[in-house]
């Protein structure tokens, strides 16, 4: 899908990024890295917290493509969905339908359950959230140098 198509559909709204906000949001995603590898947490808040990373990770790329979501409804789904319009890649695809899968887990640990992953699962989720931001990092140098590290 295009980025008129999903403005037209109101997914996204165009919005001018900063140097400053992309600064912010790497800010947030080391964080939420360095603390879902405190191994001394429970999988499920280790889980869930590197999923909230990949959730930045897709803001952050959405954002330095000049568009930011609109409010409303399954803001997580359209988050890894518009991903895959900024950078196609077929990596990208397999992360973010990864990521979708792992929104209802997280869903289920933030809303309703306890022990809802494994530790296999969570050191999935951060091995492929760290390869996540190694190609959107990489993708923002190539695309939009002004606000690569």
């Amino acid at each position: 899908m295009s980025w008129k198509n999903l403005a037209a559909d109101g997914v996204v709204t165009p919005h001018k990024t900063s140097p400053n906000e992309i600064r912010d949001l790497r800010t947030l995603i080391a964080r939420d890295l360095a603390d879902a590898a405190i191994e001394a947490l429970s999988d499920d808040r280790r889980f869930a917290t590197a999923y909230n990373a990949a959730l930045q990770i897709s803001k952050m790329v959405i954002a330095a493509s000049g568009y930011r979501l609109s409010r409303g409804q399954s803001a997580h789904y359209n988050s890894f969905e518009t991903v895959k319009t900024a950078i196609q890649d077929p990596e990208i695809d397999r992360l973010c339908d990864y990521f979708d899968t792992c929104r209802r887990k997280r869903n289920h640990i933030d809303y309703d359950g306890s022990d809802v992953v494994t530790a296999t699962e969570t050191a999935e989720i951060i091995k492929n959230t760290t390869r996540y931001l190694e190609i959107a990092e990489k993708w923002i140098a190539d695309e939009h140098p002004a606000l690569a590290f």
